[in-house]
């Protein structure tokens, strides 16, 4: 077995407690740290300066009366409607009204405040020619944790959803605070804020981009990342509790294939059984396995190759400017830039490629649970339970698992090939990269759930193989696991066993518990 390949190891999102924003591109990890851990959001001096310079040139602008879509006209098909600097502002409330149309569930606390850091991040660049105490206030709500009530239905790429955050900073709208779901203006002043009027530009800016899409999709791929690690440690577990080689895994046979995520995933593999007496007594025991296990480097590795490049999309797009219109600055004076930056075709398209590249690692999942419980193949007891009949042991789980992953396929459809022309034609092609973010979001989910009930069963399953010793990574995760999730012996309610492990995929502790034995998990 080859060395593996030394990358940097990337903080986890909970190490970090603050995120400064103008000081260099953001990662995904700073997303995830402000969205899900609570991280504080603080502006460099940098980032307050080019704000203010291009909020500089928009009131230029508005006060010689250019011709500016959204500023001095009205919006998406109404382009052609000229607006007097007089109603610049109430232009921008009325966009906030008209567009907070979103329905349905609220959208997670955590995707309402990616989206607002996204918010940050996308207009702080100093191309939107909003003011410094916009940004300000939005950072407020997030430090407070003040999250807005967004619902989540309904957008075509963006607009509705940002709307309803952005009423919040009015005073207007709902927000959770403390626990509570308040007014916008309660919440701000339960928290010793104050509402805000926006100005020229600033409603047309706030809801206008890719941010929401990027922000759903930012923490899709953080979960898919950790699941595909998580997958190699389940699908290492079920190897070696189902009596599987490690032959498969050779790096010469690999080698073969010119694919890096397949060699690196059978090494990783390979280090997550190495000292296994189970592996070792069985290597030889049968001449080769199902393809669920087999086809782990090629199918795990085919994973990580769609996930990796839907990494550089999104953190390229995450560290863009995606405004409309964009206020460029040329020498003493500027440009107003109209296009389509706004668009999220690139990272809608690489929110449906982690659709179907989950999809396809949660197939595998399902399979090798089914090798697990099923004694048909597995040589070891009926759904992993000693007293089968009057115990239905592991059955069901299985079941679950199923279920879960016809629902992923359901999903796995792609939205960006999809099309309805909105705005009298004046949009008449929408991206709905909206709806791949969202669908790679709930598929990451779903996929951690599957691996949670992979690794229960693959745990039970060791338990069979006494006195012989798992590997000193697969151990473990089988005593994490055994610190919340007694053997079964007798039928029990599993969904707090199921749930208890899930909590542990989705937190990285399986992934960091391995990681401490074997070293940093390639992706």
């Amino acid at each position: 077995m080859t060395n593996p390949i030394v990358t940097p190891v990337r903080p986890h999102p909970k190490e970090i407690k603050q995120v400064t924003l103008g000081s260099g591109d953001i990662t995904i990890q700073d997303l995830v740290a402000v969205a899900r851990y609570g991280a504080k959001v603080s502006f460099s001096q940098a980032y307050c300066d080019r704000v203010n310079q291009s909020r500089g040139l928009i009131e230029k602008f508005l006060e010689e009366n250019r011709l500016i879509y959204g500023v001095t006209t009205g919006f998406g098909s109404n382009v052609t409607k000229v607006i007097s600097p007089e109603d610049a502002q109430t232009l921008q409330r009325n966009i906030i009204y008209s567009h907070a149309v979103s329905v349905g569930e609220p959208l997670e606390h955590e995707i309402v405040r990616a989206t607002q850091f996204m918010i940050l991040l996308a207009l702080g660049q100093g191309f939107s020619g909003v003011r410094l105490e916009v940004l300000k206030a939005i950072a407020s709500l997030l430090n407070h944790h003040i999250v807005p009530f967004a619902p989540g239905d309904g957008s075509v790429g963006y607009l509705s959803p940002e709307a309803h955050m952005a009423l919040v900073l009015m005073g207007e709208g709902s927000a959770w605070y403390q626990g509570q779901l308040l007014s916008g203006g309660d919440a701000l002043a339960k928290a010793g804020l104050q509402p805000i009027n926006l100005s020229c530009k600033e409603g047309l800016a706030l809801i206008t981009g890719t941010t929401s899409v990027t922000a759903i999709a930012a923490l899709a791929l953080y979960n898919a990342t950790q699941a595909v690690k998580t997958a190699d440690i389940a699908g290492a577990m079920s190897l070696e509790a189902l009596k599987g080689t490690v032959k498969a895994f050779d790096s010469r046979l690999n080698a073969l294939k010119k694919h890096s995520e397949q060699v690196q995933t059978a090494e990783t593999i390979l280090r997550i059984l190495s000292g296994s007496e189970i592996a070792e007594t069985y290597k030889d025991y049968r001449l080769q396995d199902a393809l669920s296990l087999r086809c782990i480097p090629q199918v795990h590795g085919a994973v990580k190759k769609a996930l990796k490049d839907a990494e550089e999309n999104i953190v390229n797009e995450m560290n863009s400017v995606s405004d409309n219109p964009i206020v460029y600055p040329l020498d003493d004076d500027g440009i107003a830039l109209m296009g389509g930056n706004f668009d999220g075709t690139y990272v809608g398209m690489s929110a449906d490629a982690m659709c179907v590249a989950m999809a396809n690692l949660a197939k595998m999942s399902e399979r090798r649970i089914d090798r697990l419980v099923n004694y048909h193949v597995s040589e070891l007891p009926d759904f992993l339970v000693v007293n089968p009949g009057l115990n239905n042991g592991y059955m069901i789980p299985q079941y679950t698992a199923a279920g879960l992953l016809a629902e992923i396929q359901a999903l796995s459809h792609p939205a960006t090939i999809n099309n309805i022309p909105t705005c009298a034609i004046q949009e008449d092609v929408v991206s709905f990269a909206y709806n791949a973010a969202r669908k790679a979001y709930q598929i990451s989910m779903k996929v951690e759930h599957i691996l949670a009930i992979e690794l229960m069963t693959a745990a039970q399953a060791l338990d069979f193989h006494h006195p012989l010793k798992p590997s000193p990574a697969t151990g473990e995760v089988y005593r994490m696991i055994r610190k919340q999730v007694p053997m079964l012996t007798e039928d029990r309610l599993l969904y707090p066993d199921m749930c208890n492990i899930h909590q542990l995929i989705h937190e990285g502790e399986v992934v960091k518990v391995v990681e401490e034995v074997i070293g940093h998990m390639i992706l």
